[in-house]
């Protein structure tokens, strides 16, 4: 009897510890933010992700009454940082920038996989949308996507089209556009978006997905035409330029941002993350940002941001294994 009432005073102990873990933790939550929050952005400065994260972060900061700074931690590809975030402290003071390559297409691309983009995140928010657009040098004999069809299936393998690097979206983006068309074109990566737009500008190549922003001034002083853009909708700072879709239905990629905890982040810390970012992304400088940025605000809970996550997995995994695309 002395020691299953022993057992029971020590149960009994246990369950009114854990009680007060559970209450500290609530508590730390509702007070949430109590310092500095991080914002991982895993590229590096003056990218897309990074504008877009320092322009989100600083408002952020404002309306959670504590300074959201931005730490970038380049390399992999993405993956460095996300890494990172994946094994952090989940409390919500250290958080991701994710986009399109860390949490569908470098999962599905290298062979040695870091972290689970679904299983070691708590969606926080989809923030923005930024499109890509298709561009080529001016010398090349076409003026929209169906020429430029028909000229890659009179002349197969002929022409070949610059990416930012192997495994990228846009690399992925142009491997998109072959299957879905029936063409054949060689692909040519690059370090970086910099150096291919220079050779393409110098016509030491012909074709180029790339993000809109960067081709942006390109396109407004006529040293690269656009041929479409690759969102379901026109982007509002060129609506002149067609998107790839009103040629080849169901077309369609883009580079998304999107804010993610590391998992098991409490709920309470997860929404008022989720309310900071999208109150943000209303504020009207944020939106004058992002329009001269060329980027669609979007915003979601995290439920649908978890569900934006899976089905880029499944859009995206059939393109990889067709490319058989697959790094170290």
């Amino acid at each position: 009897m002395k020691h299953l009432a022993f057992t029971r005073r020590a149960a009994l102990a246990l369950a009114g510890s854990a009680l007060t873990l559970i209450s500290l933790g609530s508590a730390r939550a509702q007070n949430f933010p109590g310092n500095t929050v991080t914002l991982v952005v895993p590229f590096a400065a003056g990218g897309s992700t990074d504008v877009v994260g320092r322009v989100v972060a600083q408002k952020m900061g404002e309306i959670l009454g504590q300074q959201v700074v931005v730490e970038n931690v380049a390399g992999a590809g993405g993956n460095l940082g996300a890494d990172r975030v994946a094994r952090a402290e989940p409390d919500g003071y250290t958080i991701l920038m994710g986009t399109v390559a860390t949490h569908a297409l470098n999962p599905l691309i290298l062979k040695t996989k870091p972290y689970d983009p679904e299983k070691d995140f708590s969606p926080v928010s989809l923030l923005v949308v930024v499109p890509n657009v298709l561009v080529v040098n001016p010398q090349l004999p076409v003026n929209s996507v169906q020429e430029l069809i028909d000229l890659l299936k009179k002349e197969p393998d002929k022409y070949s089209y610059a990416s930012s690097g192997n495994g990228t979206p846009l690399h992925l983006s142009g491997e998109l556009f072959k299957s879905m068309t029936g063409t054949s074109m060689q692909h040519v990566p690059y370090k970086g978006a910099g150096p291919a737009l220079n050779d393409l500008v110098g016509n030491q190549i012909s074709i180029m997905f790339d993000n809109l922003p960067s081709s942006s001034g390109h396109i407004k002083g006529k040293t690269l035409r656009a041929l479409g853009v690759t969102t379901k909708e026109r982007a509002p700072s060129f609506p002149e330029v067609p998107t790839v879709a009103e040629t080849v239905p169901g077309y369609e990629t883009y580079t998304w941002n999107a804010l993610f905890a590391p998992k098991d982040t409490p709920p309470e810390v997860v929404a008022k993350l989720n309310e900071a970012a999208n109150a943000a992304l209303k504020d009207p400088k944020v939106v004058e940002r992002m329009k001269e940025f060329s980027a669609t605000i979007v915003g979601s809970t995290p439920e649908e941001l978890g569900k934006h996550v899976t089905a880029e997995l499944a859009k995206w995994g059939p393109v990889v294994k067709n490319a058989n695309i697959q790094m170290d």
